[in-house]
């Protein structure tokens, strides 16, 4: 019963919005001597063709068939039929309706072969307009989906990247001759050549723009709609080209059917910056043209002046004389004109790619939000990684209520999350879909970097994928001990320091004097020598830009009192741990340094109350594990890895954290698409340090 009452409310709206369209036809009979002037639509009224009064005012055509489409729109709302359907099922209707109509009547009243109405009836351009018009008002007024397609961008974004390859190909491939005397005889002769020109530029930009469409940009859908249309004008204008035309009406009408789908701003720091490029380019451009002009000025028909200058380089920039000027002469006459329209064909995309451009990254830590992190981070993080959220080069989002956040950066167009999100546990349920949407808005991707197994739950709910990155080693302070055959070496290496005359001392980060705090950071630099500062997840990025208690030295002493080598570590108060960021030395200490260290932290975490001692992250121990069982992919990871030995020293890590027999808590890369997996790759590594910030937009 619902399905055929269904079909009836479709089949009575098909058969008003036929009436409709029919009344649209009889209106234009009735008021065809309307007294408004202007340019006149040609064959508007086929039936009027022997009296010659086929033409009627374009703002009288425009008009009513602007009616008729909101008709037409209003009765498939009503028919609750979806817009995009609508649009583009009315357009067809209509135009085939007008087609017939039209080829009938020419036969009728012009008394020609069928085969040569049809002809003529398919080169109607009032035809493609009455069509466009009522598929409009359908696209406008239809029923729209509840929620945003997330196919629809992707197609739409791949059939105006076909279209404007298409327009390109149409400008490169010969005319009809016919055709193009048909144009240059209602039209300067000068037209289609120009509209050839600047179909190419529109081509190239309609691909520069399917980007930022498959991305959502709400930017890019304005500018694609414009664009098409323009595009439709220029096939007609090039040479009568109604095919490639009826390509870019449907393709218009789709992307205004489908608005609700571009729903990302722009960045609005942006709209002063492309401006002002836009203002320097033109001006570097008249500059090029009149230095040019000037010193080829004896090619010139005419005396060089300023205003002669100006006048061929803005004709040349606007495309009216590719093929050469006719006030200039020799091979300067030829390649002069094109020069400069290439240039503004180039900088043109090249401000429409900054127009589109993922919005600007801007670390911003206000002193309000910076206290709110570190009670957070006191209260809730119990993760290892947890207090290293307190980088300077991190930026801080929170929760609607502000009871959780996460630290991110931006790096290559990737919001990289440092770590699992912090805070209570029913607002983290909310803050990740709000982060995703924040991200997302601003045309980034998201992806986590250092997240535990304990939030994957979380991030699949969400949809995220998570890929395994490795193990992080974390002593149990309780369980550990230096006794027993199997840590002999590490018990050895604490022999033979004590012996040396080594000692130890701790200290907070807000306890160290300026003196120490020198000796520090000498040794610190001395280590790191030419290389750049690393680390992002797991790493602070300086020794004193977090103090107080939030960071701990540990520190060993040589027998002459002088600081040898140290242990930098951030505290974790509600996870009683303490992780290791760093660990300089003097390049002269003796082996089993560290392991002396490592031990000394442990004692001295055993006195104070703290359960965890966190040691280095090892990359992929999983896959380089000796005796692991590994699959055919793995056994090729493994060997990649090997070969990388020297660059990241990722078995030297995982042979340095096994000697103390820690916990090992796996760490995993989160990211939303496997085809965002190299620029997540590419983002985390640079984050982290270890390549030149590619892409990076501060």
């Amino acid at each position: 019963m619902a399905r055929a009452l269904r079909l009836a409310g479709l089949t009575s709206g098909g058969l008003l919005a036929f009436i409709v369209v029919v009344s649209a036809q009889g209106w234009l009979y009735e008021l065809r001597n309307s007294t408004l002037i202007g340019p006149k639509v040609h064959d508007a009224l086929p039936l009027d063709e022997l009296p010659r009064h086929d033409s009627v005012s374009l703002l009288l055509f425009l008009g009513v068939w602007a009616c008729a489409g909101l008709l037409v729109g209003l009765l498939a709302r009503r028919a609750r039929v979806e817009r995009l359907t609508a649009a583009l099922l009315a357009a067809l209707a209509t135009g085939l309706w007008l087609f017939l109509t039209t080829w009938v009547s020419l036969v009728v009243v012009r008394q020609v072969a069928d085969r040569q109405a049809f002809h003529a009836a398919v080169h109607v351009p009032a035809l493609y307009l009455a069509a466009g018009l009522i598929g409009l008002g359908c696209a406008l007024l239809g029923r729209t989906d509840a929620q945003p397609s997330r196919r629809a961008p992707l197609v739409l974004a791949a059939l105006v990247a076909v279209a404007g390859i298409l327009d390109i190909a149409s400008a490169v491939t010969p005319e009809l001759a016919n055709r193009v005397q048909l144009i240059e005889g209602v039209a300067p002769n000068a037209v289609p050549g120009l509209a050839s020109a600047l179909i190419v530029p529109a081509g190239l930009a309609l691909i520069v723009l399917a980007r930022g469409l498959r991305r959502r940009r709400r930017r890019a859908w304005q500018l694609t709609v414009v664009l098409v249309l323009v595009a439709a004008v220029l096939h007609i204008l090039k040479g009568l080209d109604y095919e490639e035309a009826t390509v870019s009406i449907a393709l218009a009408l789709a992307l205004v059917a489908r608005r609700h789908d571009f729903e990302g701003g722009g960045d609005p720091a942006t709209r002063t910056e492309v401006g002002l490029r836009a203002l320097a380019y033109t001006v570097a451009i008249f500059a090029y043209g009149t230095a040019a002009l000037w010193i080829n000025r004896i090619e010139a028909d005419r005396p060089y002046t300023f205003g002669f200058a100006l006048r061929e380089t803005a004709t040349a920039l606007a495309g009216l004389n590719p093929r050469g000027s006719a006030h200039l002469s020799g091979p300067f006459g030829d390649w002069f004109p094109l020069s400069v329209f290439l240039l503004g064909v180039t900088g043109g995309l090249w401000l429409l790619a900054s127009w589109l451009a993922p919005w600007r990254y801007r670390c911003d830590r206000r002193e309000h939000e910076q206290l709110l992190v570190r009670a957070l981070v006191d209260k809730h993080g119990t993760d290892t990684l947890s207090p290293f959220v307190l980088r300077s080069d991190k930026s801080y989002f929170f929760s609607s209520d502000g009871r959780a956040f996460l630290a991110y950066r931006v790096v290559a167009c990737v919001a990289v999350v440092s770590g699992d999100p912090i805070g209570d546990p029913d607002a983290i349920e909310s803050l990740l879909p709000a982060f995703q949407e924040f991200a997302h808005e601003r045309d980034w991707r998201v992806a986590f970097l250092g997240a535990g197994e304990r939030c994957l739950p979380l991030y699949a709910r969400n949809g995220l994928r998570a890929l395994y990155h490795g193990d992080e080693g974390v002593i149990d302070v309780a369980a550990f001990s230096l006794e027993g055959r199997a840590v002999r070496k590490v018990r050895q290496s604490v022999h033979r320091l004590e012996r040396a005359g080594y000692s130890a001392s701790c200290v907070f980060a807000g306890d160290v004097d300026e003196q120490l705090a020198a000796e520090l950071t000498e040794v610190a630099a001395e280590w790191r020598g030419p290389q750049p500062q690393r680390g992002f997840t797991m790493e602070f990025d300086s020794l004193f830009d977090v103090g107080g208690s939030d960071a701990l030295f540990v520190m060993g002493r040589d027998a002459s009192g002088a600081v040898a080598g140290f242990f930098h570590l951030a505290v974790s108060r509600a996870g009683r741990a303490l992780s290791l960021s760093s660990m300089p030395r003097v390049r002269t200490t003796p082996n089993g340094f560290n392991e002396w260290l490592v031990a000394e932290t442990v004692g001295w975490a055993r006195q104070h109350g703290f359960e965890r001692v966190s040691l280095n992250f090892s990359p992929f121990a999983a896959v380089l594990a000796p005796n692991g069982a590994l699959s055919a992919s793995q056994r090729v990871q493994r060997k990649v890895l090997h070969q990388l030995k020297g660059t990241f020293q990722f078995d030297n890590l995982l042979a340095f954290n096994r000697k103390f027999f820690p916990e090992w808590q796996k760490r995993y890369v989160v990211f939303e698409r496997f085809a965002d997996l190299p620029r997540v790759g590419i983002a985390g590594l640079a984050a982290e340090g270890y390549l030149p910030l590619v892409g990076q937009r501060r």
